[in-house]
């Protein structure tokens, strides 16, 4: 959220210098110069460190009490996560943004997100003492990892469209122009058309693996319900895409965008 608002309102150049802030100390700087877009790049920075720190308690504490070898792993791979995102964040200030940066950024974020919630799952109480029967459906796992893939593909576009400033490169939706393909081509208006294509594609992606839960596995609570929830957060994604559109990326709405 914090980081989507620091897009959304253009202060990524609000604190110019890195590790510092304005020269000071990044946990030392004076609440009383937090206003306007310094308010939301330092507020990041200072979540960053929350959550670096609460990533090196997770992973030594994994080391220490967790029996099975690969989770042990996975708790240093998101620590190593989280520091290459910190050091990606800084090269990002430091060299005014570039795209390509700002977007591995982004797309770090997400991988790293999904590390975190890998740990809470495989840790919980249901997947160590589980309730259920384990699903053998190859076919299911086949069209969720394809999803999955569609869905972090797109979330590539969308912070590429972001960071290079084309989010409204095509002003109108859902037509394009007034029609359905762009009558002229820029590298903006590419990159706006892709995203709309994608979103698309991740919207029949999820309509397949749902309809799949649902036809197959409607009996079983613990594929229905997430199929359920993914079902409405696409709709409400698409929805929010749209607004973004009609409200000219109003703040609110454009980081509710990101953050769905």
């Amino acid at each position: 959220v914090a980081g989507g608002l620091v897009t959304s309102t253009g202060s990524g150049l609000a604190v110019p210098d890195w590790p510092t802030s304005y020269g000071w100390n990044m946990f030392t700087f004076p609440m009383k110069y937090m206003v306007g877009g310094i308010f939301y790049e330092h507020g990041h920075r200072l979540i960053a460190s929350g959550v670096g720190f609460l990533t090196i308690i997770l992973a030594l504490w994994m080391w220490k009490a967790e029996p099975r070898r690969w989770m042990r792993v996975l708790g240093f791979t998101a620590l190593a996560a989280v520091c290459v995102q910190g050091i990606l964040g800084g090269i990002t200030v430091r060299y005014f943004l570039p795209t390509e940066v700002s977007t591995a950024h982004a797309g770090l974020a997400q991988i790293f997100f999904c590390l975190t919630v890998a740990i809470a799952l495989f840790t919980s109480r249901g997947w160590t003492e589980p309730k259920y029967e384990p699903v053998d459906d190859r076919r299911l796992r086949i069209v969720a990892m394809t999803t999955t893939a569609f869905i972090y593909l797109q979330i590539i576009v969308g912070a590429t469209m972001r960071h290079s400033d084309a989010g409204l490169a095509i002003p109108d939706f859902p037509l394009v122009f007034g029609g359905l393909i762009p009558p002229d081509w820029t590298p903006q208006i590419a990159i706006h058309y892709a995203h709309r294509v994608g979103a698309l594609i991740v919207t029949l992606a999820i309509a397949a693996t749902v309809g799949h839960v649902l036809y197959h596995h409607r009996n079983r609570r613990e594929l229905r319900k997430p199929a359920l929830t993914l079902a409405c957060l696409v709709l409400a994604q698409v929805t929010l895409g749209a607004f973004v559109i009609w409200s000219e990326k109003n703040v609110a709405i454009n980081t509710a965008h990101v953050v769905v």
